[in-house]
């Protein structure tokens, strides 16, 4: 491998450093040192690298099932061209999109 060049691990490689991470005990900015890897991958694959039963591979968090498309159907327009419609999405993260009209 070149200096510089960042390794590409597989699926495999990243369940299995996910689980020396767990039998560390190390704080995750300790692991990633030690293993030369960067933190917000370790949160990327935990939470791509589920195995089957709602849990992250040697976190022990629940994951949400998250839908890729919710469709909610077509909106009518209300009836009055003044109603009032609001519109509230909370996209998770404490991040809401709160939409009026009228």
């Amino acid at each position: 491998m070149e200096s510089g060049r960042k390794k590409r691990r597989s699926r495999e490689e990243w369940r299995a450093l996910l689980g020396r991470f767990e039998a560390s005990g190390l704080s995750l900015a300790a692991f990633c040192r030690a293993e030369s890897v960067c933190a917000a991958s370790v949160h990327r694959w935990r939470g791509l690298l589920g195995n089957g039963d709602g849990q992250d591979v040697g976190m022990g968090q629940a994951v949400a099932a998250r839908p890729g498309f919710v469709d909610l159907g077509a909106l009518q327009a209300p009836a009055h061209p003044s109603a009032r419609f609001e519109l509230t999405l909370e996209l998770g993260g404490g991040l809401v999109l709160h939409l009026v009209r009228g």
